[in-house]
Formats: structure tokens, sequence, C-alpha cells
């Protein structure tokens, strides 16, 4: 190697934003789950069947020639579609052409919020147990007025990641923050993000969406724009079809669906020593697991991997302290014959 070269090479690095980068629990642990050809029950691919409606209207799509860019922010179709259930389902009035962004995911929706409205320095607030990626929690109506005034009083953005809001049990109902009555203030500040891809189980065609004040929202497409371009094409026609075809009982189907699912799990960890925690939205259950072996709750989730091929989420990638430690997280967003088989494996640990 020559003096140049050696040089050049020395100089050769990742860039500091890089060097704060590591790869997610929930990533990880679906790849330690591949090798020994074990149940994903970490990461939330929801690999049940799509609706027939949005699996035809992507289809259409590409017979059709739909395969070109769209509009940064989205085809209209999809827009008018959003806005039109989030006026009914989440009791939000948002205008299609000027306060809605069609991006890559509702992570990618996030991302562009955060660009568009963050500096570097600001302080953010996190609710514990998170999301490593984004806020994710589910919150009562007392709790989003708590931090409706918070917000106000403090002049802060308030994300509000609604991903989850079909997945309701046990008589809960969905509040989107900025459907609250008499605050008007909090309307203008909160950014709205959600998407289809575990209501529709497409969390590979990555269609996700913000809705906000005008204010914010045009930079927020023009980051879009600048980060992905636009969402695929033809899977947004798919999407905006599901929203227009599929009826209510659809979604109440859903949550159904998704409660027996959770009750199938809930009873298997408790019989196997793990206590859970059951939830009453989402489809992902915390478990109590001080019982195996492991002085971390990774080592924990790789034990349980060995012995039932299993593979969950360590607590410590929900919480920035040692709080998880004790804690697994289980998806039971799976097929029931899958899921099934998950519960056997775990009653061996008896």
């Amino acid at each position: 190697m020559s003096s140049i070269e050696a040089k050049v090479e020395s100089r050769l690095s990742l860039s500091r934003r890089a060097a704060q980068i590591v790869q997610s629990e929930i990533r990880m642990m679906s790849i330690e789950c591949e090798k020994v050809q074990g149940i994903n029950l970490a990461q939330g691919v929801c690999d049940t069947e799509l609706p027939r409606a949005v699996a035809e209207g992507a289809k259409r799509a590409i017979d059709r020639g739909m395969n070109s860019y769209t509009r940064f922010d989205g085809i209209a179709e999809l827009r008018e579609a959003i806005a039109q259930k989030l006026k009914v389902y989440n009791g939000i009035v948002v205008d299609p052409l000027t306060q809605i962004t069609v991006s890559a995911g509702s992570t990618g929706a996030f991302y562009c919020a955060c660009l568009a409205l963050l500096n570097p320095g600001d302080q953010v607030v996190l609710f514990e147990p998170y999301y490593g990626y984004h806020v994710n929690t589910l919150l009562a109506e007392t709790e989003l007025e708590w931090i409706a005034d918070f917000a106000a009083r403090h002049d802060l953005f308030v994300f509000t990641d609604e991903i989850y809001e079909y997945f309701l049990y046990d008589g809960r109902r969905h509040i989107s923050p900025t459907s609250l009555p008499g605050t008007r203030d909090i309307q203008d500040r909160t950014i709205t993000i959600s998407g289809f891809s575990k209501t529709y189980s497409i969390t590979g065609w990555r269609i996700g969406y913000s809705a906000c004040d005008p204010r914010w929202a045009a930079m927020i497409g023009y980051i879009n724009d600048l980060v992905y371009v636009c969402a695929p094409s033809p899977l947004q026609w798919g999407v905006a079809e599901g929203i227009r075809e599929l009826s209510p009982e659809f979604y109440r189907g859903l949550a159904a669906e998704y409660v027996v699912k959770r009750d199938l799990l809930a009873a298997a960890l408790d019989r196997a020593g793990l206590t859970p925690c059951s939830p009453q939205g989402a489809y992902y259950i915390l478990a109590e697991v001080s019982r195996l072996p492991g002085a971390t709750s990774k080592e924990k989730a790789m034990y349980l991997l060995r012995q039932t091929g299993i593979a969950t989420v360590p607590g410590e990638a929900f919480f920035h302290g040692a709080e998880g430690c004790s804690f697994l997280r289980f998806c039971y967003a799976k097929p029931d014959a899958e899921l099934e088989e998950a519960c056997r494996r775990l009653e061996r640990l008896v």
C-alpha cells in the first residue's frame, strides 16, 4: 500500500451520527430467531391474512400501470380516504390537500415530522415503556388532558402515534388528542401519526401518514419528498380501496379476533410461570420473567429462544433504566396455528 493510499484510508470513517446508532433489540431477536428457525413472537410483523379489498386494490393499480412516482404527499384518493376516516373514527377534521402527508409507514411519518419540527438539542419527553424507534403509547382520556395542558403551558409539540387505534379490548375506545373538546391549542400543536401496517396486516408495504396544522404539514411533506420521494404507488391505491370498502364490522371483528389471541397467549404464559401483563390495546404482552436464568432481559430472552425456539424482545428495549430487566415482550399477531404451537412450547417450561 502506498503512503497516499494509507493516508486516505486513515481518514475514512463512519459519521459521528452513525457512532450513536445500534441495531434495535427487536430486529436483533428476529435475526436470532431465523438462525434457529424458531417462532418469532418478537417483531410485530403481523403475518396474518390481509383483507381482500386491500389486495385487490393494489393488484388493479398494478394492472392499470400505476407504477410511477406519485405526489410527494400521497395520491389524492388516499389522502381523501384518510381525511374521511379521521373525521368518522377519530373525530378530527383535516383538509386532505394541505394537512396530510402519506409516508413510508408511521415510522417514516414520525421521522419526517421530527426533522421538520425539532432542532438539535431540543428536549423530548418520552413515556415508558416506549417503542425503540419512537413514542408509542396507549393513554386514557384524563392522561391526554394532562398532556394537553402541559404542552400548552410549556409551548410543546405533541407527537401521537396511533398505529394500534383499532386494537382495543375490554370495552376500551380510542381517543385522539386532537379530538379533545375545547382544546384548540392542542389541535394546533399535535402531529397525529398512524398507518395501516397493523390494521391490514401489510407491515411490509410501508404506508403511513401524518396529519397536522398546515403550518407544519408543508415542511413535513417537503422532507418526505427529500427522504422517500413518495410511498409505493400501487400500494397507496390498495390502502385507499381498503379504507373505502371495509365496513365498521371489519374493524370490530379485528378487535374480537385479537382478544382471543391475547387470552390464549396470556393463559399459556401464566401456566408457564411467566406472569403476563394483559394489555387492553395493541397486540403485545409484557411478561414478568424473573424465574428464567439470566442477569438481564437479553440473557433471559436468549435462554427462552434456546429452550423453546420462541423469540421475544428483551424488556430493556422499552425502558431507559433497569426497569425492564425482568420483562420480555411477546407479540401475538400470528396465525392461530403458529400461536398455538408457541403456547405449547411455552408450557414445556413448567
